[in-house]
């Protein structure tokens, strides 16, 4: 299944940290990181990094990564390869508050093909909450433009046992340059939502 194994790494473990390293440069498999812009020469993308948010250490990232798959791979009853997964520019201001971004290769066998992809990821995602004890509900999937390109984007809501929306994430996706493009931006309040919101609707994009 391709791209976003974070959307449910985060809601399942809650658990990513920074390790605070000076280059976050050694935090991403694609792109390169300049003051605070981050570049990715694949996609044609260039964004924001905002003020007071840090990058996310990479090799967390593969731990947490490991739990997602799992989460996954009992949704589907079968193996995923992920192994075309590039970790783009991601950062938190704390557990909750997290923008990430990732980019699969994506061969388009016929017309559609990456629309029913889309479609089915955001039906395993619900399923593996729901398996993993989760209680969430989803929206529908709508298209949003970000300087000038269509981006899918729908969102989930998290629930505490005790029914209250713990955690919030939107998701983005597209096919950019033959590869499968995706933004996960969680939240726990409306602040950082709209900051995350902002930096990345600010995006811009070759054409």
């Amino acid at each position: 299944m391709k791209k976003l194994l974070f959307t449910i790494i985060v809601g399942i473990s809650l658990s990513l940290t920074s390790c605070g390293q000076v280059d976050p440069n050694n935090n991403i498999d694609e792109g390169k990181v300049e003051g605070n812009i981050y570049t990715s020469q694949e996609i044609g993308w260039t964004i924001e990094i905002p003020k007071g948010w840090t990058v996310i250490d990479k090799e967390k990232t593969k731990e947490t990564n490991e739990k997602g798959l799992k989460a996954i791979e009992e949704t589907i009853d079968g193996q995923v390869d992920y192994s075309g997964l590039k970790n783009l520019i991601s950062f938190q201001k704390n557990q909750f508050n997290i923008f990430q971004s990732t980019s699969e290769p994506f061969e388009l066998e016929y017309e559609g093909e990456w629309e029913e992809n889309n479609a089915a990821l955001k039906e395993i995602i619900y399923t593996t909450y729901l398996n993993q004890g989760i209680k969430t509900d989803s929206s529908a999937t709508t298209v949003e433009k970000i300087d000038g390109l269509e981006f899918q984007t729908y969102s989930f809501r998290i629930y505490s046992p005790k029914g209250e929306v713990i955690l919030k994430q939107i998701m983005f996706s597209r096919l950019i340059n033959g590869f499968d493009f995706g933004v996960n931006i969680n939240y726990n309040n409306d602040k950082d939502r709209d900051e995350l919101l902002k930096v990345f609707r600010n995006s811009k994009f070759k054409k």
